[in-house]
């Protein structure tokens, strides 16, 4: 299975009392989310299945990507690597699965996918992490895809 992990790109300030939520992206986060989904659309298979946080910015993100989505409440700001997983299906989904999310919990997730470590990786905003899980022997291991900035594109 692959799971690519993909932070929403920048988003307005967070305003004391303000509902994080209903955050939009800024002018560049539009542009940002608009240059990654060419690069992920040119490559994401047409059977992915794409999930996105119900956060604003996160929806305004995959939006960009021009492809049918799921709103995923697993995938809200503060949610837990173990529902990211369980939303995504991790390992087992028989498609890809692109998840539109946030920091920390999706630099939790690769640090935890990758190198079993309970520590937060930084995804910064609008980059993407792809891997694969695949079984070797009797064993499973997840193989890095793709770990893109919006600075390569």
């Amino acid at each position: 299975m692959d799971l690519i992990l993909w932070r929403h790109a920048e988003a307005a300030r967070a305003e004391a009392g303000g509902d994080d939520l209903a955050r939009a992206l800024t002018p560049e986060g539009e542009r940002q989310a608009a240059r990654m989904a060419v690069w992920l659309g040119a490559r994401l298979p047409a059977r992915a299945r794409v999930l996105a946080s119900p956060a604003r910015r996160a929806q305004q993100t995959a939006v960009a990507l021009g492809r049918r989505f799921a709103t995923a409440d697993a995938l809200a700001p503060g949610g837990t690597v173990e529902a990211l997983l369980a939303a995504a299906g991790w390992p087992d989904a028989p498609h890809p699965v692109l998840v539109v999310g946030h920091q920390p919990t999706l630099g939790l997730a690769l640090a935890g996918l990758m190198a079993q470590q309970a520590r937060s990786w930084a995804l910064r905003k609008g980059s993407l992490c792809w891997l694969r899980c695949r079984a070797r022997d009797a064993t499973r291991e997840t193989v890095l895809r793709a770990l893109i900035g919006l600075d390569l594109l």
